[in-house]
């Protein structure tokens, strides 16, 4: 598996997940560049996800559905703050009711994803930002922490299809 750390951080309210990939930086770019590569990964295994909108733009949107086993379905979406192709990506993200719309009721994170040359490869460190401590063990005690290593830990797959 590629994750090779995940480090929770009360005190700085963070979440950040560390991977590294032995694929070149442009290549790992496209996971979060290509909605049809983005699917394939983003959320775990038992709950693949569908992209819906994908505009990587500063103001731009990612809203996607993730449908679990028994068929129960999830909505999220991003806001994108900056992109810097191929090495950086800010967005908030959050949850979003069966019609798409943000649920007002549930955190947001402020996600910052870095892409870095190392040892031959790509490291990701993806960086999530709560509110608060509260909104941040809501989400931990929802399986952010497990999810989001599950979810990474599909991308060496798809970088050696």
């Amino acid at each position: 598996m590629s994750v090779t750390s995940v480090d929770k951080d009360l005190d700085h309210l963070t979440l950040t997940l560390i991977a590294d990939f032995a694929a070149p930086v442009e290549r790992v770019w496209r996971l979060w560049a290509d909605p049809r590569q983005l699917e394939r990964w983003w959320g775990p295994p038992t709950y693949p996800a569908t992209v819906e909108q994908h505009d990587l733009t500063p103001g731009g949107e990612v809203t996607y559905l993730m449908t679990g086993p028994e068929g129960d379905r999830h909505r999220g979406w991003w806001r994108i703050s900056s992109v810097t192709p191929p090495t950086a990506l800010e967005f908030t993200d959050g949850f979003a009711d069966d019609d798409g719309k943000p649920k007002d009721d549930m955190p947001t994170t402020s996600v910052r994803v870095r892409l870095t040359e190392h040892e031959g490869g790509t490291r990701m460190e993806l960086r999530s930002l709560f509110d608060s401590r509260e909104q941040m063990e809501q989400l931990v005690a929802m399986g952010m922490e497990e999810g989001l290593k599950e979810a990474v830990g599909q991308i060496d797959a798809l970088l050696a299809a």
